[in-house]
């Protein structure tokens, strides 16, 4: 392969092959784990690795009824349950959505901590 014949659109693909959002914020939705909070670390496949990783067990979107809105808007931290943060978790990601503003960030990562009922 010459890298001079490649197009844009094979450049930008290969631009993304398992580097999608690593270092950012992100919110990752999964199959059977929910939903989850923290920094992409590492991405292999559908494999992920977030550090500093909170469990999203309930959240309200600010704006919204989806995690689109979430990852936009923030979240209403009144009427969401997030887990505390642990150091890093390894999940089968079906879902990478980027944090779009740091406020978002600061709505999620000020939510306390939910307590058992």
């Amino acid at each position: 392969m010459n890298i001079e014949d490649l197009t844009l659109g094979q450049l930008k693909e290969i631009n993304t092959i398992d580097t999608f959002a690593i270092g950012h914020k992100v919110i990752i939705r999964t199959y059977s784990a929910g939903v989850w909070f923290g920094t992409l670390i590492e991405k292999s496949g559908d494999e992920v690795i977030l550090q500093n990783a909170r469990r999203m067990w309930k959240w309200w979107a600010k704006e919204s009824i989806s995690l689109s809105g979430v990852v936009v808007h923030g979240i209403i931290q009144e009427k969401s349950k997030i887990a505390p943060a642990i150091p890093s978790v390894w999940l089968e990601a079906i879902e990478i959505l980027p944090i779009v503003s740091t406020s978002v960030i600061t709505s999620i990562e000020g939510c306390p901590s939910a307590k058992a009922e």
